[in-house]
């Protein structure tokens, strides 16, 4: 059973409960909120900066407090609870490591505080030192290390007293796109061997979609949507959802009629089109269509690309395995096109005129931006 789907049947392992938080007794930063967590899951909380999902680690952890509602840990309240004694480990972006330290003393210093005899902690140190292959690095201090060597002695760290969950807030955010990409895989890789319960912060949405189990995109204090990675991307259930994850060509028009699961919608240029009437208020409302780039064909050929418009395409752009086009079409001026470069004999040129297409299926009809 995956994290995902213990997450929808098993008693959560972190609940909040129309929680809510305000720093002025004005302004909601997070606005009622409802989330539950599965024990080992990898839970990622994503939005643009002031969305409310680093207040919301921040209440998990304690370092906030909850203005309304309660956050539940195995069941248990923990709104009153200090942070050293809730059992959760920290990973911060700028590390948060003591420069006068050792590696291996860093490690230690959550252990000893918790009064482990010196045995013991030498033991869990040297395993988590393992865990992260930094056990050649054990006498070096901080600055002695590259920045990758510095997170993962951060995260060997959040793990070193067994914690009931571990809390990420951007902790890559300081490193290039290389290494960043390197410790994803690692930070996932060691999270799901060990079975650790993560939540996880960033505003990189395509660090969210490598990452995690589930996603909750934050904006304005609210849970837009809660979903696996592929949900989010194939099926955004409106359009600040579509247009923050991934790539996606956004139309303007208004809904001609719904029948049979289709909406018809009219373009700004009149053109008519079919889409999937996901988020919509109804016949003769404003919509905005969300088709992704790679969903799009340059003069279709296929039978189900039931969808079709006319544009010209304004500048290009040579990737290799594929082109990228931008077109001015269906009321937009820069209408992209992922078109696949399978035998290299694609030719696509600055002021062409071309014919493009997708299925109903890949298009939905959402609210209005």
């Amino acid at each position: 059973m995956t994290a995902a789907t213990r997450a929808a049947h098993a008693e959560p392992h972190v609940r909040f409960k129309d929680v809510q938080k305000s720093y002025d007794g004005k302004t909601l930063v997070v606005k009622s909120l409802d989330l539950d967590i599965a024990k080992g899951e990898f839970l990622t909380m994503l939005g643009p900066s002031g969305s409310g999902k680093t207040t919301t680690l921040m209440m998990l952890a304690g370092f906030e407090t909850a203005t309304h509602g309660e956050i539940f840990l195995k069941g248990t309240p923990i709104n009153n609870t200090p942070p050293n004694k809730r059992g959760i480990g920290m990973v911060f972006q700028n590390y948060a490591l003591f420069p006068h330290m050792t590696v291996e003393e860093n490690l230690a210093f959550p252990l000893e505080v918790r009064g482990l005899d010196k045995a013991a902690i030498a033991a869990k140190v040297t395993r988590a030192l393992e865990m992260v292959s930094l056990l050649a690095f054990r006498a070096r201090k901080p600055a002695q290390l590259s920045g990758g060597q510095q997170q993962r002695v951060a995260v060997a760290r959040a793990l070193v007293f067994e914690p009931d969950i571990v809390l990420m807030d951007e902790p890559l955010g300081a490193l290039d796109k290389q290494l960043r990409e390197q410790m994803q895989y690692e930070i996932k890789t060691l999270a799901g061997n060990l079975g650790v319960t993560v939540v996880y912060v960033t505003h990189d949405q395509s660090e969210a979609l490598t990452m995690s189990d589930r996603i909750a995109v934050f904006n304005d204090g609210i849970i837009q949507q809660l979903s696996t990675p592929a949900e989010l991307y194939e099926a955004p259930v409106n359009s600040f959802v579509a247009q923050f994850i991934g790539e996606n060509n956004r139309l303007p028009g208004r809904v001609a009629g719904v029948a049979n699961g289709v909406a018809r919608v009219t373009l700004t240029d009149g053109t008519a089109v079919e889409a999937l009437p996901v988020n919509i208020a109804g016949s003769g409302a404003q919509t905005t269509l969300s088709i992704r780039p790679e969903r799009v064909e340059v003069d279709p050929r296929s039978p189900d690309v039931t969808n079709r418009i006319t544009g010209t395409i304004n500048d290009i752009i040579y990737l290799g395995d594929h082109l990228r086009a931008f077109v001015r079409a269906g009321g937009s001026d820069e209408f992209v096109v992922k078109a696949p470069n399978k035998d290299g004999a694609l030719r696509l040129e600055k002021g062409q005129n071309v014919v493009l297409g997708w299925r109903t299926k890949d298009c939905r009809a959402l609210d209005p931006l």
